[in-house]
């Protein structure tokens, strides 16, 4: 796992220094080595840079940049299968120095080009040069689960693995992109291919981007697509024939990210995935493994309980730690600088604290995200398909939306007696504007509604984002399919990676191996659904009354923090003088906002949304680089 950086394009006032210094921002995402090229081909420069956390092949030989023939790569990232590739590599007349999988990837582009991407299962991102054609190649994993960044500028291809390093560069312009702006709003995160920063890109899950140096050409390309397994034939299994299969592909999907030099660990909550993946990986394990819970105060989001008591059962060396709000204050200081973009899953305090927390253990974690996405595990997907069926019934749904346009002013009355009602009358207004369930199940996941940005945000730009419609698909795979495209890779993957990245930690996926999502697409609803088939599954390693309860979120209580303890972010960060010296926001809304924040009981994300841009922003245009 690592941090990578670069840049190709004609020569200009970039240099190595600078090379150095987008490298020298993410130190935490590789520790132990750095390494660079840095040439000068008639009118172009070739910069690139690696910053290393050795797990796999600690030795020298597996250093990058890696050259090969006429390539070469940096790689951050884990392809699980190397040793099998390399065996196929070899029969082909390849030779190898090192015992990691950079050297396997590098030598799989050079046999099989952009097409060797299909034969690799994990997660990665990176550059391949390729000095005789003078394209570059930057590959992104299927699902998203490590970071990519690019900008195309002038004759330039800037990368890197966080949004930081840009800054480092001469090319790059501190200004925020208005579109980016306006779906942070909306989600509380960016989706791809957009960012917060004018000119600087995600490359999007499932994508490469290939860039002739020549020409000054960028072109994306897809290369897996998670809707066209939902597009294929249901797999004709039973219950127990399903069961029996997926357990068969969790096993080997969960031993393949045991594959590691230094030690690894799982991170469990007590929930159903994780829990999952800390029995099947205990079950062929010949001593405990680690486990590590975070625990709360607040006894209503506490699963602590829980995990003791499952990783008691499976006999798992267990560690466990407790979240309180000073420890929640002292890290919300560093997410601004962790995450690069305003990003408002508070989850990620928690997340924080443990990847701090395993770190004094181990170098690798386990966790158990995308089991809710691909085994329809969100209480919200059966709740909306009731709505949006209730909704289908009522007559003249168009007609009654030109009468609802009339009504929000008024309703601002309503807005401060009643803040949640007001928020549920403005979701469920917004239903009738959309026809298809993609569309519909956005506008009820959204932190603020389309109506309350234009009043929050002065010149606002509206922007919305699109996913290929799928009538022929049941209704609650297609709103999972909408979380697996944006809020999985988007807010998720982003919480983990960036994280157990800012304590040089590596977090590894297990449930996101392609080959169990391809598997699980494929597998009717009524087995999927409630995580049915995954409690059948784990229900071969725990009690059921161990883990067949309520589901609870990875959450810290911060609203209620906001309202005591925390209140004194809300004072610094969304006071009148500072609102309008950004000039950014209506900070009259602002206000009306607050107040109706701090006399409610809402569990309502909007002003924790807020204050985390706003630390963004002080953190990224009120400090210098």
């Amino acid at each position: 796992m690592c941090g990578i950086a670069g840049f190709i394009g004609q020569k200009n006032n970039s240099d190595i220094g600078h090379l150095q210094s987008m490298l020298r921002s993410q130190v935490h995402r590789g520790p132990d080595a750095e390494g660079t090229i840095f040439e000068t081909v008639g009118d172009y420069q070739i910069a690139l840079g690696h910053r290393r956390l050795s797990i796999i092949d600690t030795s020298e030989l597996a250093n990058q940049p890696m050259i090969y023939d006429n390539l070469t790569i940096v790689y951050n990232g884990e392809v699980y299968n190397f040793a099998e590739i390399k065996i196929e590599l070899q029969a082909a007349g390849y030779t190898f120095i090192s015992e990691g999988d950079t050297e396997v990837v590098l030598k799989a582009f050079h046999q099989w080009g952009v097409e060797s991407v299909n034969k690799f299962r994990g997660m990665f991102s990176f550059c391949i040069y390729d000095k005789n054609t003078k394209k570059a190649y930057l590959f992104r994993d299927r699902v998203g689960v490590k970071p990519f960044y690019y900008s195309h500028v002038d004759h330039n291809l800037i990368f890197s693995s966080e949004t930081k390093s840009f800054h480092h560069h001469p090319k790059f312009k501190n200004t925020i992109c208005q579109h980016g702006l306006n779906l942070y709003f909306q989600y509380g995160y960016i989706p791809a291919p957009w960012t917060i920063f004018s000119g600087i890109k995600k490359i999007r899950p499932g994508y490469f981007v290939e860039y002739d140096l020549v020409k000054n050409t960028l072109a994306e390309n897809k290369y897996w697509d998670m809707s066209s397994y939902y597009l294929l034939p249901r797999a004709k299994l039973d219950m127990h024939e399903a069961t029996e299969e997926l357990h068969d592909i969790l096993s080997e999907s969960f031993s393949l990210r045991m594959v590691s030099d230094v030690p690894v660990g799982v991170l469990l909550s007590g929930g159903i995935d994780s829990s999952l993946v800390a029995s099947i990986l205990q079950s062929n394990a010949s001593k405990p493994i680690d486990t590590f819970t975070m625990g709360f105060d607040n006894k209503s989001l506490d699963e602590s309980e829980h995990a003791r008591k499952i990783a008691k059962h499976l006999g798992t060396h267990h560690h466990e730690q407790m979240c309180t709000w000073k420890d929640a204050d002292e890290m919300i200081s560093h997410l601004p600088t962790m995450y690069d973009e305003p990003f408002a899953d508070s989850s990620a305090i928690p997340t924080a604290l443990i990847s701090k927390f395993a770190k004094q253990k181990v170098s690798v974690v386990l966790s158990g995200d995308g089991g809710d996405e691909m085994f329809c595990g969100y209480s919200a997907y059966a709740l909306s398909d009731k709505r949006f069926h209730k909704i289908n019934k009522i007559p003249f749904k168009k007609g009654v939306s030109k009468i609802l346009d009339f009504v929000p002013d008024p309703m601002m009355s309503l807005y401060r007696a009643n803040y949640d009602l007001y928020t549920r009358y403005l979701k469920f207004k917004s239903l009738f504007s959309h026809e298809n369930i993609e569309d519909k199940y956005r506008s009820i996941t959204r932190t603020f509604t389309s109506y309350d940005i234009t009043k929050l945000i002065l010149n606002n730009q509206s922007v919305s984002i699109h996913s290929a419609i799928l009538p022929e698909v049941n209704t609650l795979e297609r709103m999972m399919l909408v979380d697996f495209n944006h809020y999985l890779p988007d807010d998720i993957m982003v919480k983990v990676d960036r994280a157990t990245m800012y304590y040089s930690l590596e977090g590894r996926e297990p449930l996101l191996d392609h080959k169990i999502l391809e598997f699980a697409a494929q597998l009717p609803i009524e087995i999927k659904l409630n995580k049915l088939i995954l409690k059948n599954i784990l229900a071969k390693y725990l009690p059921v009354s161990y883990f067949d309860r309520k589901k609870h979120g990875f959450g810290v209580p911060v609203n209620a923090w906001l309202k005591k303890e925390l209140r004194y972010l809300l004072d610094k960060y969304l006071n009148k003088v500072k609102i309008q010296q950004q000039g950014i926001f209506n900070h009259h809304y602002i206000s009306k906002l607050c107040q109706s924040f701090l006399h409610s009981n809402t569990n309502d994300n909007r002003i924790w949304t807020l204050l985390t841009f706003q630390m963004w922003h002080e953190k990224y245009f009120g400090e210098s680089f």
